[in-house]
């Protein structure tokens, strides 16, 4: 018996990083020595204050339904990391709690968007973003900026990816996958162009805020362009820079009416976040801060190492970015030297023949390229280097 699934699904493709640390598991469990560089996972530690936090919440007996859109420790905590951080004010009703910053953007896109719609979404782009919109009967509309630009869209470019029936624009600020980070004259820019068009709402994710090492210091969207403040929804979490993936806390705040709708949206998903996680989280955000600079500034020594690695293999091209832990090359070079008709192609040469996992750029709206993730030892970062030097010189 064959059962059909809706039509929706026939536009959706499940996520390719997921796909990538499937196999590299799969791979693994058969005796294959994979080194992994597919998936965003901090190889660090949770702080260990958070997880006291989270003990204790435990033994408190800190195990029953949440309000829906999060505590009000939380929330009250998100307001305060907003207000002291980024510059912003919002009420506690402006903002929500969810499962990971991915339910948020999710949220949004399904209380937002609909059939007709459009949404702009720069590229290279983390893979969720188009299939987000797809899902909320909307269209994604990618505008391609590559190494030369450093990865970042123009004024112009904005100003000619939107019409009359776009309803959103997705920012994200050090980018997932390429590290690439706009200054504040840069959103500033594009916030003029938004400015003419009142009906879009804006995007900001910022996630990898923290993980930043640019010259130009951390700006969220809606403190660069205070004019579009009622119409930007600001979205983090603590998975990056706290290394919590796993306890699943994401967070936005924006417009009532948005927050509203996701939050109703979420009363009939997951409901509330996990109440141990909350508590983790009002930790992290209002605890020591010590460990988040111990980890970037061990990302950013890693991606040192491996920009300069990667740029000494033959057919390879790394720009350094300003944020994240993630290196985006560009690798045609590679692909012409061993007569390779895609990055998908090389991506399966790599874990066939050197054991390395990682994702080809065609997932994030940029063939030709490959994302590297940094967030694991300077050994097996170094093991790995070596591997793909070995296998492409065969």
């Amino acid at each position: 018996m064959s059962l059909s699934v809706s039509k929706r699904m026939a536009a959706i493709q499940a996520s390719p990083t997921g796909a990538v640390l499937a196999l590299a598991t799969e791979l693994r469990a058969a005796g294959r020595d994979i080194i992994s560089l597919g998936t965003g996972e901090p190889d660090f530690d949770t702080p260990q204050h958070i997880k006291d936090a989270a003990q204790q919440a435990i033994n408190d007996g800190a195990t029953k339904y949440t309000p829906i859109d999060g505590t009000a420790e939380l929330k009250s905590a998100i307001q305060q990391k907003f207000s002291a951080e980024n510059s912003l004010s919002y009420d506690i009703s402006q903002i929500i709690v969810s499962s990971g910053a991915k339910q948020c953007l999710f949220n949004l896109c399904i209380g937002l968007l609909g059939p007709g719609d459009e949404a702009v979404i720069p590229a290279p782009h983390w893979v969720s973003y188009p299939d987000m919109v797809r899902l909320a009967g909307a269209e994604p509309v990618i505008v391609a900026a590559g190494i030369e630009a450093d990865f970042k869209i123009t004024p112009a470019q904005l100003r000619t990816a939107i019409s009359d029936k776009t309803r959103l624009v997705i920012l994200n600020s050090p980018g997932n996958p390429t590290g690439a980070s706009y200054s504040k004259s840069e959103l500033q820019a594009l916030g003029t162009v938004l400015a003419d068009h009142p009906n879009i709402v804006i995007a900001a994710d910022d996630i990898y805020e923290h993980i930043q090492w640019g010259s130009n210091p951390f700006c969220s969207f809606a403190a660069a362009c205070p004019g579009l403040f009622d119409r930007t929804v600001t979205i983090n979490g603590v998975s990056k820079a706290y290394a919590m993936t796993g306890w699943r806390i994401g967070y936005c705040a924006g417009p009532i009416e948005l927050i509203t709708a996701m939050k109703t949206i979420q009363s009939q998903s997951t409901s509330n976040p996990c109440s141990i996680s909350q508590v983790a989280a009002v930790a992290a955000l209002s605890g020591d801060q010590s460990p988040v600079v111990e980890m970037t500034t061990a990302y950013k020594h890693r991606q040192d190492f491996v920009v300069a690695a990667l740029n000494d293999i033959d057919g390879f091209e790394c720009r350094s970015g300003e944020g994240t832990f993630y290196a985006f090359p560009r690798v045609t070079g590679a692909m012409k030297h061993r007569m390779l008709t895609s990055d998908t192609d090389l991506v399966a040469l790599l874990l066939n023949d050197a054991d390395v996992a990682c994702v080809p750029g065609t997932a994030f709206g940029a063939p030709g390229y490959l994302r590297l993730s940094f967030a694991c030892s300077m050994e097996m970062l170094d093991e790995a280097i070596n591997r793909i030097k070995r296998a492409l010189m065969a």
